[in-house]
């Protein structure tokens, strides 16, 4: 495992991390306690040191598994994202009142005193254009409750209006069908200092390449549910990639990149990018820890396969992604 900075919190964190929305159990399953806290413990076995959370993953459940690992092994960091767990989401969700609650909540939730980095949770566009939203979390800061702040975010234009604000870290979207924060956004925040967790670097599970046309999800599963953004965000479920087209551009990677891991080839292809702190796959059992992981020793992809990313991309996905966030 190779180990990377954080932006501005200092943190130095597993360049492949792991996100636990679904963490004890699968997409719309429920939660496993024993599930969770073993796949905890491999990850943290294989290297891993930093950990994803929100206050809205599996009921809270999430937080409480992942603030119980913090207190027995001190050495590893972790982030949780506040404002979603309501419904239906308003900006109101994101004014002082709101947010003071919410990381109150997570302190109780994770049983500790203070919140090594907070995210918001992919707040309304109007909401960077609050700035009492953002000097709320500067006063929580100052009290201590919460050691960082920064965001999680959909949209490009996002990440960059958030950096007028005093945050050190971004969570956005960038894998092999999201290009798109790699043009101006990477360098923008390598200027600023501002750390960056690259989120859905599988594309909901079609980077792995072993969906075909016949896969089918559970009814509670968001690739299910979402795929025309009736839940929430479309870019959230296969990046906003149509399915099918997803499925042939994933055939096509594996057979020009010449591999039959896919997954770690391209969680390997996020890491090329210096401006990005860590990857942050997801994984619901232990057994999918090492599959993950083994990405952060592979060699550095060659300039032809750099370039053969780029030309399924503009291939299948960049029309309409591109354009959309």
């Amino acid at each position: 495992m190779n180990y990377r900075t954080l932006g501005k919190t200092g943190f130095n964190i597993s360049d492949i991390s792991l996100g636990t929305w679904q963490l004890g159990g699968k997409w719309g399953a429920p939660f496993d306690i024993k599930d969770a806290t073993a796949t905890l413990e491999e990850a943290y076995e294989q290297g891993v040191n930093f950990f994803d959370t929100a206050d809205g993953y599996q009921d809270g459940n999430s937080e409480k598994a992942v603030g119980a690992f913090v207190k027995a092994h001190p050495d590893v960091h972790f982030t949780t994202k506040i404002g979603r767990k309501e419904e239906p989401l308003s900006t109101e969700h994101f004014n002082p009142e709101h947010l003071e609650r919410y990381v109150d909540e997570s302190l109780e939730n994770m049983g500790l005193e203070a919140l090594d980095l907070v995210l918001l949770h992919c707040p309304p566009m109007s909401i960077y254009y609050t700035p009492e939203t953002f000097f709320t979390m500067d006063k929580l800061k100052k009290a201590g409750k919460i050691k960082n702040y920064g965001v999680s975010v959909e949209r490009v234009e996002e990440a960059i209006k958030a950096m007028d604000y005093d945050i050190s870290a971004v969570e956005i979207i960038f894998n092999m069908f999201r290009l798109r924060p790699a043009k101006l956004f990477f360098e923008l925040a390598k200027k600023n200092n501002i750390g960056i967790l690259a989120r859905v670097p599988l594309a909901s599970g079609l980077l792995t390449g072993k969906f075909t046309a016949d896969t089918k999800f559970g009814k509670n599963d968001h690739r299910t549910t979402n795929r025309n953004g009736e839940l929430f965000d479309k870019g959230e479920t296969f990046s906003g990639v149509d399915y099918m087209t997803g499925v042939k551009a994933a055939q096509e990677l594996k057979q020009r990149l010449g591999t039959d891991n896919l997954a770690a080839m391209a969680l390997r292809y996020i890491l090329m990018f210096d401006a990005v702190s860590a990857a942050i796959p997801g994984a619901s059992t232990p057994d999918q820890i090492e599959r993950n992981t083994v990405a952060s020793d592979l060699p550095a992809l060659k300039p032809e396969q750099m370039q053969i990313v780029q030309d399924v991309y503009d291939k299948y996905i960049k029309n309409p992604v591109d354009y959309l966030w």
